[in-house]
């Protein structure tokens, strides 16, 4: 061993080099078509015509995995990569090439001359690969082209996985975001003795794109103090020296791992799972280190120019060429790889063997260790229901009891939690407090309740960002869960699941990523009933937003009720490679179906609810579609007035639970055909459609269809604190509007309708009127029965 250091002179060359190796083929991705080795002198016809992509993080990243690779073999780890720093894909490209997992998965990437000429072409390339970390990456679980939820993607990933190490590279730009921020508190969430442990490594390299960053402006102190504040031991690798980070570098993750393994240990021996402070890296080195220091007389080594491509090449500047022949062989790469275009043997040895290889990681590729949940049989929390509306009931208080067994049968599995941002017992999911705790590992007092280390609900921490993070680090890694929210807040992670559909888009097209288990949101505390919270609680956009995805990913419920939504969950929580969202109420509400009839509903996905209809036999009058609990009720309630009012109508109710059942099948998997939407909706009668959502969005997935004659109601941005009722009747969505809209859009009943049209809007008036008198919805509102069809008029 060194006196200067634990890498013995041997070592240290040998570690140096592969570095090397690697910082060549990351250089090389980016500008080489040709002559990959420059066995030749560099020409202009060698290199891409347009170069696209990052160096600035890349050879810190470069660093670090080396480093991980010694310690792995050394220590015989189990350890995942995550690459947080965004756009340096070509790092980690490079490094599982060099390792000899890129290969193995893409045979033609071989590892010969002519392999590392095809990996250097699809490099941001037409046809190739991106510039990030992505899904079609080896070993990775985080997509590089967003930043801010690497962290959270660790935490989760090591969850429920004892034996595992998520070493989580952080940019220094990254750790600006919110989500990245948050994420150092996660610590507080993990159980030494029954979680792995993650080992951050904030890569301070001073710059964003064209901006310095924070944590690089601030002093030692404030770094150290910072991370000390939020539970972590900080040890600092810093420099410029390679030789010298080198030590540093052995020295400091030398020490990491053994400060895990003593925690882990003390957890073992004493059982005492109480917090640790966990150890991490702060490694501060040049950006862009080992590039080009200077470039037309401009620095660029260690500022914001080696963000992106240090060198241009154009005609304008035929010198550049020459920079670029002597920046890639100041790498020595004829040292590196032998005739055939093959690391030497000595440098391939530096590699774990087999799985240990961060880019063959089994918990990288989820899919290959995912085993399916054990599920008590949804159909034994049926709620009863005598008659359509006979009984009242809460849909998520009837979904908490079969999530709650869902938690006792996995128990020992340890494969599937909840989580939530606070929610959990707000949106009436509490059953599952029956059967285990929330997850936390900071302080408790007495005044606590439903706390512990092991908890499997993750709900503890108010950060939707985390709980989404969390989750799909859980689920990438092979495991189960849910998340449930509040519909409005939701929309905090709109970004958050539009990288998780597209990571899952481009999964379905690469034959080795195995299946997961699919990302299910419960959104409660919807749009329609808020009570105290008002016009910030009622967003229901998230459906929008899911809907504009990949046809092939996202998959939209609205169960009508309780029944309907244990169906749909049930489906839900059995399915792979999806983003499912259900949207459901938490508030008592009537109860429509019997399981059997819920069961049959759910399964088709859209209907006709011949019970609450009276045209069978005959052609309808008007069609009266819903689709969401409250539109469902409001929807029911206007049949009920216009049958007691004008029995000769003849109305079809349709009730729709799976909403992308409205888009063309050519569209959406679920779609209906055009001859099947036609047989349902008819082609001319008009129909009246009460929706959850924005009505903009019904008439996006049917634009296609034959019947124009479709007029749809639905939240238009109305709201305030206010009674449930009345948040329908600002939005139109009512069963005294509906009835008008009826009304209105069948000019065959001449002049017949205007007495129940002034009816209508008499009631109207009344409302409004009590409301303000009362603080209440009028009796006639609030007792509303479906009583046979008859209900209260």
């Amino acid at each position: 061993m060194s006196k200067k250091g634990p890498l013995s002179p041997d070592s240290l060359r040998k570690l140096d080099a592969y570095w090397r190796a690697a910082n060549y083929l990351s250089v090389g991705q980016l500008y080489l078509l040709d002559n990959p080795l420059l066995r030749k002198p560099l020409q202009p016809e060698h290199l891409k015509k347009t170069i696209v992509g990052h160096w600035g993080t890349v050879p810190g990243q470069n660093f670090i995995y080396t480093h991980l690779n010694r310690i792995i073999t050394k220590y015989d780890l189990n350890m995942i990569y995550i690459s947080g720093p965004g756009h340096g894909g070509n790092a980690m490209v490079a490094q599982t090439y060099l390792e000899g997992t890129y290969s193995e998965i893409y045979p033609n990437i071989s590892r010969d001359l002519e392999g590392m000429k095809k990996l250097f072409r699809q490099f941001s390339f037409p046809g190739g690969i991106p510039s990030h970390v992505s899904p079609g990456t080896p070993g990775s679980i985080n997509e590089g082209g967003e930043l801010g939820y690497s962290l959270a993607h660790a935490f989760g990933a090591v969850m429920d996985n004892p034996d595992l190490i998520a070493a989580c590279v952080v940019g220094d730009g990254e750790a600006e975001t919110g989500p990245l921020a948050t994420a150092w508190h996660s610590n507080k969430f993990l159980n030494p003795l029954t979680d792995g442990a993650v080992l951050p490594i904030l890569h301070l390299n001073g710059f964003k794109i064209s901006n310095p960053t924070l944590f690089a402006r601030i002093t030692h102190e404030e770094v150290e103090n910072f991370f000390k504040g939020c539970g972590w031991t900080p040890r600092f690798v810093e420099g410029e020296d390679p030789l010298k980070m080198h030590q540093q570098m052995a020295a400091a993750l030398d020490w990491a791992v053994r400060e895990i393994q003593r925690i882990r240990q003390t957890a073992a021996d004493t059982g005492d799972t109480s917090r640790p402070r966990w150890p991490m890296i702060v490694f501060r080195s040049p950006k862009g280190w080992t590039g080009p220091k200077e470039v037309d007389g401009l620095r660029v080594e260690h500022t914001f120019r080696s963000h992106q491509v240090p060198i241009s090449i154009s005609e304008d500047h035929p010198e550049h060429l020459r920079l670029l022949e002597n920046w890639l062989k100041s790498y020595r790469p004829e040292e590196l790889f032998d005739r055939s275009g093959t690391l030497i043997p000595e440098l391939q040895a530096i590699a774990p063997k087999g799985a240990r290889r961060m880019g063959a990681n089994p918990h990288a590729n989820g899919g290959l260790l995912l085993r399916d949940l054990r599920i008590p049989d949804f159909r034994n929390y049926a709620v009863s229901v005598p008659a359509p509306g006979e009984v009242k009931g809460e849909d998520m208080a009837e979904l908490g009891k079969f999530v709650r067994d869902i938690i006792k049968l996995n128990m020992e599995n340890r494969n599937f939690r909840v989580f939530g941002p606070d929610e959990t017992k707000s949106n009436r999911l509490e059953a599952v407090f029956q059967a285990s705790s929330r997850c936390w590992n900071a302080a408790a007092s007495d005044r606590d309740e439903s706390l512990a280390p092991d908890g499997r609900v993750m709900d503890a921490m108010l950060s939707e960002h985390m709980c989404q993070g969390w989750l799909e680090g859980y689920l990438l890694t092979g495991r189960h869960g849910i998340f449930n929210s509040y519909e409005a807040f939701i929309r905090t992670v709109d970004s958050m699941f539009a990288q998780h559909a597209k990571w899952l888009k481009v999964c379905s097209q690469l034959s080795w990523r195995q299946d997961i288990a699919s990302l299910n949101y419960v959104l409660s505390s919807n749009v329609w009933q808020q009570d105290h919270n008002g016009f910030t609680h009622q967003d229901p956009g998230f459906l929008d937003h899911v809907a504009n995805k990949k046809a092939d990913v996202v998959r939209l419920y609205l169960p009508p009720d309780g029944n309907c939504l244990l169906s749909c969950f049930d489906h839900c929580i059995r399915s792979r490679n999806y983003v499912n969202v259900l949207v459901t109420s938490k508030h008592p509400r009537p109860q429509w179906l019997t399981m059997d009839e819920a069961i049959k509903h759910c399964t088709h996905g859209i209907g006709i609810w011949q019970w609450a209809s009276n045209d069978q036999g005959s052609e309808p009058d008007v069609i009266m579609a819903c689709c969401g609990e409250t539109p469902t009720l409001e929807t029911l309630a206007a049949v009920t007035i216009l049958r007691h009012h004008l029995p000769e109508l003849k109305i079809r109710v349709i009730n729709v639970v799976d909403l992308m059942k409205l888009q063309p099948h050519t569209e959406h998997p679920h779609g209906l055909t055009s001859e099947d939407f036609d047989a349902l909706f008819t082609v001319d009668k008009p129909i009246i459609f009460a929706f959850h959502g924005y009505p903009t969005l019904i008439h996006e997935l049917t634009y296609r269809r034959h019947n124009k004659n479709l007029h749809v109601r639905g939240y238009k941005e109305e709201g305030t604190i206010t009674t449930p009722f009345d948040m329908r009747v600002q939005n139109d969505i009512d069963r005294f509007h509906l009835v008008e809209d009826v009304i209105k859009r069948l000019p065959q009943l001449g002049n017949r309708g205007a007495f129940l049209i002034q009816l209508m809007k008499d009631k109207l008036v009344e409302h409004q009127q009590y409301i303000t008198t009362n603080g209440i919805d009028m009796p006639e509102i609030r007792n509303w029965t479906w009583n046979g069809g008859r209900g209260i008029v």
